[in-house]
């Protein structure tokens, strides 16, 4: 028995240049692409602004998550990746901001670089659809 899957799509789609599917839908679950400060146009949000970057990424996790049918707290999963570990305490308030309790687990890592040189913070997500 195969499990259903089916892609979850974005218009417009700021991954799609660089070929990346926003997510996918598999069974119940949801795996988002790491979601980074680009926009809705593909640009980079707040270089150097690592709060800015933070507000950007979760509003692309939200607008993946409802174009699946889904939202934040369904989240059960992030991986969450820094290019600098020193805004780790930021990490641990947008936690309380972003999440409810029983928070998602989590992982997180310091990274040398992201996919654009920019960047400074990339999340990605599993979820209930």
């Amino acid at each position: 028995m195969s499990a259903y899957k089916q892609v979850i799509k974005l218009h417009p789609d700021p991954l799609a240049a660089y070929g990346i599917s926003p997510g996918w839908q598999v069974g119940d679950l949801l795996f988002l692409s790491g979601q980074a400060a680009i926009d809705e146009q593909g640009q980079v949000v707040g270089a150097a602004d690592f709060d800015a970057q933070l507000l950007q990424v979760f509003t692309n996790i939200d607008r993946v998550l409802h174009a699946a049918g889904s939202s934040r707290d369904q989240i059960v999963k992030v991986t969450i990746y820094l290019t600098d570990m020193g805004n780790f305490p930021k990490i641990v308030q947008a936690r309380k901001v972003y999440f409810e309790h029983p928070y998602p687990a989590d992982t997180i890592v310091e990274v040398q670089a992201l996919a654009l040189p920019d960047l400074m913070v990339e999340i990605d997500v599993i979820a209930v659809a």
